[in-house]
């Protein structure tokens, strides 16, 4: 049987692996001239970039594809564990490293921070209970569906249905949880982690902090672009057809079914489809003249990332692989996003992936990745945004850091809202789908089964479970268990 994967982004790639173990014959389309979506690279003379996601975790996801494959003569995908997961500067002066092991972690916050011990173990915990209440019904199981309300996890969580803390917000559950303000800023960031807001997410999204902080946050050997390459390997040692610079115009039903779709102009027969393209985008392009359910179509888009890719001159031991310059006013921040623009004193990330790949820069040089919060692409003035974003990020880092970068760029390349939608298909350049502003945000995901045309599917950020590596994996496993089930 012939399968078609449209996309190749992590989703559309751990599909087409998993469809090539059941024995189909899958061809995978890609419109850019090579794999990954959103994660991808740059590369500006001896400079190497990873673009898009920088923090893994949950690589037994990644893993899970290689054991199906079994032995296919490939060397198997290596990451390390990180001891310190990221690197906080606040305004005040204050720095603190977030280690990996919780006790260590625990002591520095209560070192740098003054916050009990007991507060963040019994926080890390509670989200490791949460996890385990939810995870298999909310990340792992189609949803929302009468099989996963009626499982036996789907009747735990109707018995403890306050433990989702889903009608408070995520700000209001860490102020409950940390005496200083530092902590609660510092759990409040992980709503960023779907694009949302800490002030308006449920407390739900408290379970985001256990992958971590208890699991552990990991980075591959070669960088995290070496997620993609590793799994198209993979997948063409399985003997998946990777068509790339290849645009689907069309998926093509019939009589209620899945028939085949068009890339290039041709009609290309399939037995099953997979789509991993935007589904506010592969509506309207690709399944017209069906039409997105307008109950898909009133969900808040996800915010978006404003991104400079900096060659920097030096080397600055003060950072470390993953770094975070908090704003002074967190809420805020968010309330500018909400007004569709960006703080004026926004939180930077900066990520150097040099740090653990030497080789991504050139001997007396850093890569820096420099990232700021930013709303969708709704028509702004991006031009001016850049601009205006750009020198307040060089004076926070100079204030904040004492590092004045701006003579040091030796080379930049900037990626905005319109830049992401244009190159990998997201609905406004929105990174994580729609957001989870709102208590029934699981809820509002798109299926990854179609109800209307048979042996059609979907995965990626954009559709159940949500956005982001481990999620979007995820969502191809549904797919899996639902190709499965349906004995295809």
């Amino acid at each position: 049987m012939r399968a078609s994967v449209i996309g190749s982004g992590v989703g559309g790639l751990a599909s087409a692996i998993r469809l090539a173990v059941k024995g189909y014959k899958v061809t995978l389309f890609e419109k850019q001239g090579r794999v990954g979506g959103k994660l991808g690279e740059l590369r500006i003379g001896d400079f190497r970039f990873d673009t898009g996601p920088s923090l893994f975790t949950l690589p037994t996801l990644v893993d899970e594809l290689f054991n199906l494959a079994g032995d296919v003569g490939l060397e198997r995908f290596s990451y390390r564990k990180l001891q310190n997961i990221t690197r906080y500067f606040y305004p005040d002066g204050v720095t603190l490293n977030a280690w990996a092991d919780v006790d260590r972690f625990a002591s520095e916050m209560h070192d740098v921070l003054n916050e009990p011990e007991l507060n963040v173990r019994r926080y890390l915990r509670d989200c490791e209970k949460l996890y385990g209440l939810t995870s298999k019904t909310f990340m792992f199981s189609p949803f929302p569906s009468k099989k996963a309300f009626f499982s036996d996890e789907g009747k735990a969580i109707g018995k403890n249905v306050m433990q989702l803390k889903a009608f408070e917000s995520m700000h209001s559950v860490n102020s409950k949880s940390f005496v200083t303000r530092h902590a609660v800023q510092l759990f409040d960031r992980f709503a960023t982690y779907n694009g949302s807001n800490p002030y308006k997410a449920p407390g739900t999204l408290t379970v985001i902090p256990h992958l971590e902080h208890n699991v552990g946050a990991f980075f591959p050997e070669k960088g995290m672009y070496s997620i993609a390459t590793s799994m198209e390997t993979l997948a063409k040692k399985l003997g998946v057809e990777v068509v790339l610079n290849s645009r689907v115009q069309a998926i093509e039903p019939r009589r209620g079914r899945i028939a085949g779709i068009k890339v290039n102009g041709v009609s290309a027969a399939a037995d099953i489809v997979v789509n991993d393209t935007d589904i506010f985008t592969a509506y309207p392009e690709l399944l017209s003249p069906k039409r997105l359910s307008s109950f898909y179509k009133m969900q808040k888009p996800s915010s978006s990332a404003l991104i400079f890719y900096w060659g920097v001159k030096g080397n600055f031991p003060k950072l470390d692989l993953h770094n975070i310059l908090f704003s002074s006013d967190y809420k805020g921040e968010f309330n500018t996003l909400m007004r569709k623009d960006i703080s004026i004193d926004p939180t930077v990330y900066i990520f150097i992936s040099a740090k653990a790949v030497p080789t991504d820069a050139p001997m007396g040089h850093e890569n820096w990745f420099v990232m700021v919060n930013a709303p969708e692409d709704c028509g702004q003035n991006w031009d001016e945004l850049v601009k205006r974003t750009r020198i307040a990020i060089v004076e926070k880092i100079k204030r904040t850091l004492g590092i004045d970068v701006e003579p040091l760029i030796v080379c930049e390349n900037v990626l905005t809202p319109p830049l992401i939608e244009q190159r990998t298909g997201s609905y406004r350049g929105a990174l994580y789908g729609i957001s989870s502003n709102n208590p029934f945000a699981a809820f509002s995901r798109h299926p990854n089964r179609s109800r209307s045309i048979q042996n059609l599917y979907f995965v990626g950020g954009s559709v159940h479970p949500g956005g982001g590596i481990p999620l979007c994996l995820a969502s191809a496993k549904i797919v899996d268990e639902y190709i499965s089930e349906a004995g295809l």
